[in-house]
């Protein structure tokens, strides 16, 4: 019997369904943490995202075409620390292996690490504030990028299955739409609706914070990482059990 990626997504290896919900759950958290911190990039670092690097190059474009060597400065910027990022979740977070669980530790690991980026960042913007000069802006800039760079690459970890992407997410929606034009099971594609959601409302959160309170607009994305964290812990704990249950049966 052949098993379809789709049911995959849903429930690798037999995991129980709370632990698939947890997992989608993260990562819709996480998606939030994405759409906050480009928004506070786009409105208070000079117009340029932090994570979605198909619209930091076509601004890239527009600046050329406009010479504006600031703005070309500032998206160069984002997108060199982007790669950065990626390159270190990567080495972290490694490929997908086929008995991976639910949640591998790595990506665990992964997100403890873009967690420093994200209080650096904080930091960094509740001491030189939202109204920085040029080098405040392209540190928070930089910052941003790295986490964000981390957390795309981390989420790889589990592989064409599920399709966790929770920083560039045209290819979410597009197999959202397409799954559900060809007849799946809107229950086989809903983890790329919670991320779609996740993405908009923490882009809403940061950009009503930027706009009203600027001083907590960097809470956001600390927080949501915070539950993804704290969800993953819950994950290992669960497998841990999961483990031991099995052992002494």
């Amino acid at each position: 019997m052949t098993i379809s990626s789709d049911s995959l997504a849903v429930d690798p290896h037999g995991a129980p369904p709370l632990s698939i919900h947890v997992r989608n759950g993260a990562a819709m958290f996480l998606a939030a943490a994405s759409g906050a911190t480009d928004a506070i990039g786009y409105l208070a670092l000079g117009n340029v995202f932090t994570s979605a690097m198909t619209g930091n190059l076509a601004l890239l474009g527009i600046a050329l075409a406009h010479r504006d060597g600031e703005r070309i400065g500032r998206v160069l910027v984002s997108l060199v620390c982007y790669m950065v990022g990626a390159a270190i979740g990567a080495r972290i977070a490694r490929t997908a292996e086929p008995d991976d669980p639910v949640w591998p530790s790595a990506i665990t690991r992964a997100l403890a690490i873009e967690a420093v980026f994200f209080v650096a960042y904080a930091a960094t913007w509740w001491t030189v504030g939202a109204r920085s000069n040029i080098f405040g802006k392209a540190a928070l800039l930089g910052l941003g990028a790295i986490a964000l760079g981390i957390q795309s690459s981390a989420m790889q970890r589990f592989g064409a299955g599920p399709g966790l992407n929770t920083t560039f997410l045209s290819g979410s929606l597009i197999k959202l739409v397409g799954r559900l034009a060809t007849g799946h099971r809107y229950r086989d594609s809903r983890h790329h609706l919670l991320v779609l959601v996740g993405l908009v409302c923490g882009g809403f959160l940061g950009a009503l914070l930027v706009l009203h309170a600027p001083t907590i607009a960097p809470a956001v994305p600390l927080v949501a990482l915070a539950v993804a964290l704290c969800a993953s812990g819950w994950q290992a704990r669960a497998s841990s059990r999961a483990a031991r249950r099995a052992y002494s049966g």
